[in-house]
C-alpha cells in the first residue's frame, strides 16, 4: 500500500455507546454528575489543604497533588464524552486524538508514581516515627512529587510519540470513549508487535513495580501497628493507612484491567466499562475515600466553613 493511501486518515469518529442510542440520554446525565461532583470535590481538598498551614504536610501534600491529577484527567476525558454521548457518532481530529492520548498517559502515570510516594510516605511515618522528618524532609518531598510528573511525562511523550508515528489508513471509527492507546492502536495501518511487547513491558513496570512496592510497604506497615502498644494509636495508624490502600486498589485494579488486557479477551462494551472504572470511578471516590476517614481534613473544612461563615455575617 503507498504511504500517500496510508496516511489518509485525518480525523477519528469515537462510538461511545452508540450501539445503544436509547441509554444515551440517560448516560450523559449520569456522567455530567460524576463529572461535576468529581470537580468539586477534588477543588475542596486542593483548596482546603492550600488555605490551611496545619495541612502543609507531606500527607496532605501528596493528596494535593493526587486531586490535581484527578481534576485534570477528568477534564481531559469528561468533556469530551459528554459531546460523544450527546451525538450518534463525534468526530475529533488527529491532533486532538493523540493530544487527548498524551494526557491520559501523563496523567495516568503521575498517578501510579504518587500513590507510589505516598505509600513510602505512610511507611517512613508508622515504621519510623522518630526519625520521619528527617527522612521525608522537604528536599524529599519535592524529588518524590518532581519524579513522579517528570516520569509522567516521560511515559506520556515517548508512548504517544511512538503511536502517532503509525500511518492510519482507515477505518477511522474508533469504537471507545476516548482515545486510550490499545483503541486507537487497533486502527493502525502498520505491524505494531514491537511498540506492543513495550509497551506491555512498559505498562508492568509503570503499574505493576510501583504496586508491588506498595504491597511490601503494608506489611511492614501492618507489622509496625500490630507492635503498638497503644489501641487509639493502632486504630489512627490504621484509619489512615485505609485511605490511601483503598485508593490504590481501585486505581491499580482498574488501570491493570484495562491496559493489561488481552487484545481480544473482552468485548468492546466491556473495554468501556473497565475504562469508565479506571478514569472516571477512581477520581470520584478519591476525594470520598480521603475526606470521609480523614479526621484532621475535616476539622480543616470545618473550620474553613465557619471561617467563611463568620465573614460573611459581617
Amino acid at each position: 500500500m503507498k504511504r500517500q493511501n496510508q496516511s489518509s486518515v485525518v480525523e477519528f469518529i469515537l462510538l461511545g455507546f452508540s450501539d445503544f442510542p436509547e441509554l444515551q440520554g440517560w448516560l450523559f446525565g449520569i456522567f455530567l454528575t460524576i463529572y461535576l461532583l468529581t470537580l468539586i470535590g477534588n477543588a475542596i481538598i486542593i483548596v482546603v489543604i492550600c488555605l490551611e498551614q496545619s495541612l502543609h504536610a507531606p500527607m496532605y501534600l501528596f493528596l494535593q497533588n493526587l486531586s490535581v491529577v484527578d481534576v485534570s484527567i477528568s477534564a481531559v476525558i469528561m468533556p469530551e464524552m459528554l459531546v460523544v454521548l450527546s451525538n450518534e457518532k463525534t468526530s475529533i481530529s488527529f491532533v486532538s486524538c493523540f493530544a487527548q492520548m498524551y494526557f491520559i498517559l501523563f496523567f495516568g502515570g503521575t498517578e501510579c508514581f504518587l500513590l507510589g510516594a505516598m505509600a513510602y510516605d505512610r511507611f517512613a511515618a508508622i515504621c519510623h516515627p522518630l526519625s520521619y522528618p528527617m527522612i521525608m524532609n522537604k528536599r524529599v518531598f519535592m524529588k518524590l512529587v518532581t519524579g513522579s510528573w517528570t516520569l509522567g511525562f516521560m511515559l506520556g511523550t515517548v508512548q504517544t510519540t511512538w503511536v502517532s508515528s503509525f500511518p492510519f489508513c482507515g477505518p477511522s471509527e474508533i469504537n471507545h470513549i476516548s482515545c486510550e492507546t490499545p483503541a486507537v492502536l487497533e486502527l493502525a495501518c502498520a505491524d505494531t508487535f514491537l511498540f506492543e511487547i513495550y509497551a506491555f513491558t512498559g505498562t508492568i513496570l509503570i503499574i505493576m513495580v510501583p504496586f508491588m512496592l506498595i504491597i511490601l510497604s503494608y506489611i511492614r506497615i501492618l507489622f509496625a501497628i500490630l507492635k503498638m502498644p497503644s489501641t487509639i494509636g493502632r486504630q489512627k495508624a490504621f484509619s489512615t493507612c485505609a485511605s490511601h490502600l483503598t485508593s490504590v486498589t481501585l486505581f491499580y485494579g482498574t488501570a491493570s484491567m484495562t491496559y493489561l488486557q488481552p487484545k481480544s479477551g473482552y468485548s468492546p462494551e466491556t473495554k468501556k466499562l473497565m475504562s469508565l472504572s479506571y478514569s472516571l470511578l477512581t477520581r470520584l471516590l478519591n476525594p470520598l475515600i480521603y475526606s470521609l476517614r480523614n479526621s484532621e481534613l475535616k476539622r480543616a473544612l470545618i473550620k474553613l466553613w465557619r471561617r467563611k461563615v463568620d465573614l460573611c455575617t459581617f
